[in-house]
């Protein structure tokens, strides 16, 4: 595992924000802040709200606006990172842009961890443009130092079907040849019994260590979870250097998170009616106490 040594914990999070709800930016800072890190964010997009609504306006930031922020930074000595995070971008081009701020700062800060969500779908569903997969593969793998794909984007990224924990472990073992020492896969589904499980591996001196938890899957859907778990596992990374606690750590945060969000949101809907995309927002600031101290549930088993 990589680990941040040079300055104090200072994230740049470029991804999505909404100004109404919990996606992006506002899902990952507010945990990240919390967990005593600063946070420097770059919006790719701004929305009203995330696109599980009935509608969403906003704004596209593009790969000039990118550069210009960024070039502001540098010339008022204010870029000095410990992390970058990168989550939902919408272009190639801006991808592009994402790569070259990621390998300038490196050479300036060494020690600097690039965490890279690269969220370009789910559920055998693309939802950004297909030219943003061979940047992911050729330009930003080569040069993040930890990735948390979920399962659809594992077998985008390696060209590996993952029916079974035996393939999802070799996809990673792909994606570890292609740059990142360490790989999280998100969320997997290899049987019909509602279990979901996370796999994680780390390459360190010459020794490969991965690990899982399992756990049921909820009947509903949740925006902005993978934002939160990629700034969770960010922070207990950074503070634990410990990926087996890191992930049990993570996945209890996010669990916790849900299932609070999912009880409010059907007392909120009322008896058999159905929750509203508002009424399933993550329940974040709410959840403050089991950010901070993630409760013991998940125990990650050694494979």
């Amino acid at each position: 595992m990589t680990m941040a040594s040079g300055p104090e914990r200072n994230v740049l999070s470029i991804q999505s924000t909404v100004v109404f709800g919990y996606v992006g930016n506002k899902s990952a800072a507010f945990p990240l802040q919390v967990l005593g890190f600063d946070v420097s964010t770059i919006n790719s997009v701004q929305f009203s709200n995330h696109t599980g609504y009935k509608c969403f306006k906003g704004q596209v930031l593009n790969s000039d606006d990118l550069a210009c922020l960024y070039d502001g930074l540098k010339e008022n000595g204010i870029s000095s990172f410990s992390h970058i995070l990168t989550g939902y971008i919408g272009s190639q081009s801006f991808l592009e842009k994402v790569a070259e701020i990621a390998v300038d700062l490196k050479k300036k800060i060494p020690s600097l961890v690039y965490v890279c969500d690269p969220v370009m779908g789910d559920n055998g569903e693309m939802y950004v443009p297909a030219e943003l997969l061979p940047v992911y593969i050729d330009k930003i793998l080569p040069i993040a130092d930890i990735v948390t794909p979920n399962q659809f984007e594992v077998e985008k990224l390696t060209g590996i079907k993952i029916t079974s924990e035996e393939d999802a472990i070799e996809a990673m073992k792909i994606l570890h040849s292609k740059g990142p020492k360490t790989v999280v896969i998100s969320s997997s589904v290899f049987s019909s019994d509602g279990s979901i499980t996370s796999l994680a591996s780390t390459v360190a001196n010459g020794k490969n260590e991965v690990y899982k938890v399992q756990f049921q899957k909820l009947n509903a859907v949740f925006v902005g979870t993978g934002d939160l778990f990629a700034a969770c596992l960010l922070a207990w990374l950074e503070k634990d250097k410990d990926l087996k606690l890191a992930l049990e750590k993570t996945i209890s945060t996010l669990q916790s998170v849900i299932k609070r969000t999912f009880e409010k949101a059907k007392a909120l809907a009322g008896d058999g009616n159905r929750p509203t995309p508002a009424h399933m927002e993550l329940h974040l600031v709410q959840s403050k106490t089991d950010i901070e101290t993630p409760p013991n549930i998940y125990n990650a088993v050694a494979l």
